[in-house]
C-alpha cells in the first residue's frame, strides 16, 4: 500500500507545510526580485530588454523543465527529486547574490530555475497522494494558493526593506534559511513515493518544448531593437517546434505531455485560464514596480507598501477560494477571478488609476481579489480526476502554463512598454506608453472569465470525466503487458 495514505493526520499536515516552504521560497523570489528591479537596473546598467530577461531567463527554463521534472518524479522517486530541487535552487540563490554582471546574475538565474522546476510540480504530486479525499484535496490546495499570498504580502517588504537598507543582492539570501529549513524537514518527514508505472524519458519532447518556449520569449523580447526579419526567423522557429511537437508527442507510447489530457475541457480550460491569469500577474508587477520606483521616484520598500493592498487580498481571498472550490467546485472562483481581474485592468488602461492615489489604491486592491480566487481552481481542475499515477505531470502541466504566462506577460507587456518609451523622455511618456500593456493586462482577465464560465458546466465535466477513463483504460492496458508479479504490485499501489 502506498506510504503516503498510511500517514497520520498531523503528519499530512507536516507533509502539506514542507511543501508549501518550498512554493515560499519560490513564489518570494518572484515578488522580491520585482521590487529590486529598478537598483538592479541601475546597477547593472541594464535596459528593459535586460531587466525582462533577469525575469524571463528563470521563468523560461522553469517552465521548460516542469514537465520534465514531474515525470521524473513519478519515476524515481518524489523526495529524491523534491531534495534536488532543493539544493539546486538554494545554491542557485547564493551564485545570484555573487553575480558580478547582467549576464552571470541571468545564468545563475537559470540555475535557480533548474532547481525551481523540481520543487512546485513535485510538492503538489507529493500533495495530491498525500490528500486523497477530494474535499481535503481542495482545502489543503487552497492552503497551498494562500502561500502565494504570503509571498506576494512578504515579498514586496522584505524586498524593498533588504533592497534599501543592504542592497539588491541580500534579496536572495532570504532562500537560504527557508531552503536549509525545508531540506532537513525532507530528510526526516517526508516518505518515499512514486507512480506504480511512470513514463520514460522523452528528450525529443523535452528539447521541442525548449526551442518552443525559447524562441517564442527571444522573439518577444528582441522585438523592439531586431530586425523584422530576426524576429520572423524566430516566430518560424516557434511554429515549427510546436508542429514537430503535436506530431511527434500524438505517436509516442509514453509521451512528454500526454495529449489526451486536453481532451478534458476543465483542464484545457485549468491551462489556458493559467497562462492569461499568471500574463496579467507577471505584467502588473513588472509596469507597476517601474511606475513607482522610475516614475513616482519611491525607494523600493515604499513601492512595496504602496503594493501591499494587492498582496493582502490575495492572502486573503486563497484559502477563501479553496474551500469554496472544495464545496462548490470552481466555477464562482473564476468567475470572481475574471471579473476582478478585468475591472483593475480596465482603472488603469482606460481611468489612469495611476493618477490618483485613490484609484492607484483601488486598483491594486481589485486585482490582488481577483488573482487571490484564480490559483486553487486552476491546481484542483488539474489534477482533479486525474489518476493518481499521473499526478506529477497533470500538475506539472498546471505549473508550466503559469511560468509560460509569466514568462509571456514580462515578454509582451515589456515590449509593447519599450516600444512606446522609445527614446522618449522616460517620466512623460510612462503612462501613454503603458497603456496598452493595461489593456493586455484587462484582456487575460476577460479570458478568465469567459474561460471559467464556458468550462466548469455539465458539458464540460462529462468531457473530463470520458478523458480521465481513456486514460484509466490507457494505464490498465499498460499494465497487461508486463509481468503477473509487477502487475499485482501496482495495482495494490493503486488501490492504496
Amino acid at each position: 500500500m502506498d506510504r503516503m495514505s498510511e500517514l497520520s493526520p498531523r503528519r499530512r499536515m507536516l507533509v502539506l507545510a514542507i511543501c508549501c516552504m518550498s512554493l515560499l521560497i519560490v513564489s518570494l523570489d518572484v515578488t522580491v526580485l520585482n521590487v529590486a528591479l529598478p537598483s538592479m537596473e541601475r546597477d547593472l546598467g541594464a535596459s528593459v530588454a535586460g531587466m525582462q530577461w533577469a525575469l524571463d531567463a528563470y521563468t523560461l527554463v522553469l517552465a521548460s523543465l516542469l514537465m520534465l521534472a514531474g515525470s521524473t518524479a513519478d519515476r524515481i522517486g518524489r523526495r529524491r527529486v523534491f531534495l534536488t530541487g532543493l539544493v539546486l535552487f538554494t545554491l542557485g540563490s547564493v551564485l545570484c547574490s555573487l553575480a558580478p554582471s547582467l549576464n552571470w546574475l541571468i545564468v545563475f538565474r537559470m540555475v535557480q530555475a533548474i532547481g525551481g522546476s523540481m520543487l512546485n510540480p513535485v510538492a503538489m504530486s507529493i500533495i495530491t497522494n498525500t490528500f486523497t479525499d477530494p474535499r481535503e484535496r481542495a482545502r489543503a490546495i487552497g492552503v497551498w494558493g494562500g502561500v502565494v499570498g504570503i509571498s506576494m504580502a512578504a515579498g514586496p517588504i522584505i524586498g524593498g526593506l533588504l533592497v534599501d537598507t543592504v542592497g539588491w543582492r541580500s534579496i536572495f539570501w532570504i532562500n537560504l534559511p527557508v531552503g536549509l529549513a525545508a531540506l532537513l524537514l525532507t530528510l526526516r518527514y517526508v516518505p518515499e513515493s512514486r507512480a506504480p508505472k511512470a513514463r520514460r524519458p522523452d528528450p525529443v519532447g523535452q528539447v521541442l518544448v525548449i526551442a518552443l518556449l525559447g524562441s517564442l520569449t527571444y522573439a518577444i523580447i528582441e522585438a523592439p531593437g531586431s530586425p523584422v526579419t530576426h524576429t520572423l526567423a524566430f516566430g518560424a522557429v516557434t511554429l515549427a517546434a510546436l508542429l514537430g511537437l503535436l506530431y511527434y508527442e500524438r505517436r509516442r507510447t509514453e509521451p512528454l505531455i500526454d495529449l489526451r489530457f486536453f481532451r478534458s475541457v476543465p483542464f484545457s480550460g485549468a491551462t489556458v485560464i493559467a497562462v492569461s491569469a499568471f500574463a496579467a500577474l507577471s505584467g502588473f508587477l513588472f509596469l507597476s514596480t517601474l511606475y513607482l520606483q522610475n516614475v513616482r521616484g519611491l525607494s523600493a520598500l515604499h513601492a512595496g507598501l504602496w503594493m501591499l493592498p494587492m498582496a493582502v487580498m490575495c492572502f486573503v481571498c486563497a484559502p477563501i477560494s479553496g474551500r469554496l472550490v472544495g464545496s462548490r467546485g470552481p466555477r464562482f472562483s473564476l468567475l470572481m477571478a475574471g471579473v476582478w481581474m478585468t475591472v483593475s485592468g480596465v482603472l488603469f488602461a482606460a481611468f489612469d488609476a495611476e493618477s490618483s492615489n485613490v484609484t492607484l489604491v483601488i486598483g491594486y486592491f481589485v486585482f490582488g481579489l481577483g488573482f487571490g480566487f484564480v490559483n486553487a481552481p486552476i491546481t484542483n481542475t488539474a489534477v482533479s480526476g486525474m489518476p493518481r499515477s499521473q499526478a506529477g505531470v497533470a500538475a506539472a502541466v498546471a505549473s508550466t502554463s503559469r511560468q509560460t504566462g509569466g514568462t509571456l506577460g514580462v515578454a509582451v507587456i515589456g515590449a509593447v512598454l519599450a516600444s512606446g518609451i522609445g527614446a522618449g523622455p522616460y517620466k512623460e511618456v510612462f503612462a501613454d506608453a503603458a497603456r496598452p500593456g493595461w489593456w493586455i493586462i484587462a484582456g487575460c482577465g476577460l479570458a478568465v472569465l469567459i474561460l471559467g464560465a464556458v468550462t466548469t458546466g455539465g458539458w464540460a465535466r462529462r468531457t473530463a470525466e470520458r478523458a480521465a477513463g481513456r486514460l484509466e483504460d490507457g494505464e490498465g492496458a499498460s499494465r497487461e503487458g508486463g509481468d503477473a508479479g509487477v502487475r499485482g504490485s501496482a495495482g495494490a499501489r493503486t488501490a492504496g
